[in-house]
This record gives C-alpha cells, structure tokens and sequence, in this order.
C-alpha cells in the first residue's frame, strides 16, 4: 500500500479512536474507551510495522 494511502487510513483510525474515547468516557465507560483508543493505535502500528503479503522475488 503506497505511503500516502497509509497516511490518511492512520489519520482517519486514530480520529475515530479519539472520538470513541471520548463518547465512552462521557457517558460513564471509561475502560471501554481505553480499550478502543489502544485497539486504534495498535491497528496503526501494525499497519506500519507489517507489510502486505505479496509474491517474493
């Protein structure tokens, strides 16, 4: 996947992250969304640590 596909993917996830914090801790699940905040930047960095699978030359 090019670089800049990977920038907006990692900006869009980790925005949706924050916003799932933020709603679960105002409405009293602030475990939950800590869960989900960390499960977001998780997902970020796998994406940036492991590349796609693809022939080997």
């Amino acid at each position: 996947m090019p670089a800049h596909i990977k920038i907006v993917v990692s900006a869009i996830t980790l925005i949706v992250g924050l916003l799932f914090y933020y709603f679960e801790s105002r409405y009293g699940e602030a475990v939950l969304g800590w869960a989900g905040a960390g499960l977001s930047v998780f997902m970020v960095i796998a994406m940036w640590l492991f590349r796609e699978p693809g022939r080997r030359n």
